[in-house]
């Protein structure tokens, strides 16, 4: 008998590496072997397929099956290959020609009446089909995902009878028409509705001009949750790669509409949220909350009541733009190239420094508060801003008059020299990068060096804060970087200790 193969993707993180279901039928006792470290919902799938290719009114061969799933070293789960290996059933057993599974890969989940049944990550497959110079066959409900990597031949089927009877050329399933991605403005809440907070609109300016991360510190009700929302409405719109990055990590977490996935993501996690859901894990690896705002904003409020060791798991991605989850068998790889905006109370009833002089915390207290966040992770934040609280005038002319359509066109200007420039935002300037861009004059950089001194910055600290000092010459048009830049710079870092 014939041996067939079949291709087909499994997932692994936001990855899809391939797979091949090989398909041998030979004589002896009708029986069916799965092999190729398939987990439980894999080893299902051969009563599944058993009746959907009977309901479908085609034959089971009555011979010993069978299947194995290449690589047999990568673990498979998911009703994903239902489909890839009920064609290779039918391909050994010659009900399906073996040149029809040629230059082809497929998803998909059988119904025991043999209809196809939508499954989760088509985006990742559909990418790497693509490159891989192959058709792709999916369920109908998955075809408009699929349909997203541009320049892929997608195949959309609703029943096994239907494709069979296309790899037959008894009949004929038009390619699926791709409409691409759709880069549509969401409408985000107004910089406008912000009422005073001059100081803090500038710093969010500044921390979306340059991809920075930012700490809000002030007492309850000053509008630090506000001023965090409107971040996303100031950053600039996803490119495609990064809007297909976007998509395809919604695609393994989720079933959303499509019309949400080209928007930059706002994560804001409870400050109860574990470790694992912050980074992602499992026995089975799965995305966390970081890689969830990838491109977007991570915005965690109450900052100093999460767990102390749920923080310490941001330094790597803060640095990277990735974690890697090790487990004994392998190791996962998420992208979590986030912006992390946290707001915090100044002392842990919250007053500390109000003109009303309600705190009543002792200096015992406001030091254990404040020592649940760690130097490291601090050190990581480029700008630290205190929100103090304003007047209860409900007059909104007290507002900047500067909307968010205007603010956020002075951030794309800005971007648009950094890009230009370095072809990354300032934030992401390694140490090459910093030493070429962020040059100051031997006098300001004298200067510069005492005033960190004073203050006791790290070395981190004082890249970090060339970096804002790059972002505010780009905001005001300088290609060089002036000492008011520094200045300004110097007052959102607070000093050690």
């Amino acid at each position: 008998m014939p041996l067939a193969i079949a291709y087909s993707r499994a997932q692994v993180g936001v990855g899809a590496p391939a797979v091949m279901v090989e398909a041998h039928l030979a004589n002896g006792l009708p029986s069916l072997t799965l092999v190729g470290l398939p987990e439980a919902s894999v080893k299902e799938s051969k009563d599944r397929v058993r009746s959907a290719i009977v309901n479908s009114g085609l034959a089971f061969p009555a011979q010993r099956i069978t299947l194995n799933l290449a690589p047999a070293d990568l673990p498979k789960d998911g009703g994903r290959f239902d489909l890839p290996i009920a064609l290779g059933i039918l391909a050994s057993s010659g009900q399906v020609p073996l040149k029809a599974l040629e230059g082809i890969e497929c998803l998909g989940e059988l119904a025991l009446s043999g209809a196809i049944r939508p499954v989760q990550g088509v985006l990742p497959a559909a990418l790497a089909a693509r490159d891989a110079g192959r058709m792709l066959v999916v369920p109908k409900e998955n075809a408009e995902e699929a349909s997203l990597a541009s320049g892929l031949k997608v195949l959309a089927s609703e029943h096994l009878v239907e494709l069979v009877a296309h790899f037959n050329e008894q009949q004929t399933l038009p390619l699926f028409r791709a409409n691409g991605l759709l880069l549509v403005a969401k409408p985000y809440p107004d910089l406008a509705e912000v009422q005073g907070q001059v100081a803090a609109k500038r710093a969010l300016v500044v921390a979306a001009a340059g991809a920075h991360n930012l700490l809000f510190s002030g007492p309850p009700g000053t509008g630090k949750t506000l001023l965090a929302s409107r971040l996303p409405g100031l950053l600039p719109p996803l490119c495609e790669p990064e809007a297909l990055e976007v998509a395809a990590i919604q695609s393994v977490t989720s079933h959303v509409p499509l019309s949400s996935w080209p928007q930059r993501p706002f994560r804001h996690p409870h400050h109860s949220a574990s470790a694992a859901a912050l980074v992602g894990g499992g026995s089975r690896p799965q995305p966390g909350e970081i890689t969830l705002a990838h491109h977007g904003v991570l915005f965690l409020d109450e900052l100093p009541e999460f767990d102390r060791k749920v923080l310490e798991v941001l330094r790597e991605p803060l640095e990277s733009g990735e974690i890697i989850i090790a487990r004994a068998r392998d190791k996962t790889r998420f992208p979590a190239r986030f912006q992390l905006v946290a707001a915090m109370n100044p002392c842990p009833c919250g007053y500390l420094g109000d003109t009303t002089g309600r705190c009543r915390c002792g200096p015992d207290q406001i030091e254990r508060y404040r020592n649940k966040l760690s130097g490291p992770l601090l050190d990581r934040i480029d700008l630290h801003l205190t929100v103090a609280r304003e007047s209860t005038s409900l007059n909104p002319r007290l507002g900047s008059g500067e909307n968010t359509a205007a603010a956020a066109a002075r951030v794309a200007a800005a971007r648009d020299r950094q890009l230009a420039r370095q072809g990354c935002a300032n934030a992401f300037l390694g140490l090459p990068g910093l030493r070429e861009h962020c040059q100051l004059r031997p006098a300001d950089e004298q200067w510069l060096e005492a005033a960190c001194e004073r203050l006791t910055l790290s070395l981190r600290a004082a890249h970090r804060l060339l970096k804002v000092a790059r972002t505010l010459a780009d905001l005001d048009g300088h290609a060089a970087i002036a000492r008011e830049h520094v200045a300004e710079a110097l007052q959102y870092r607070p000093a050690a200790g």
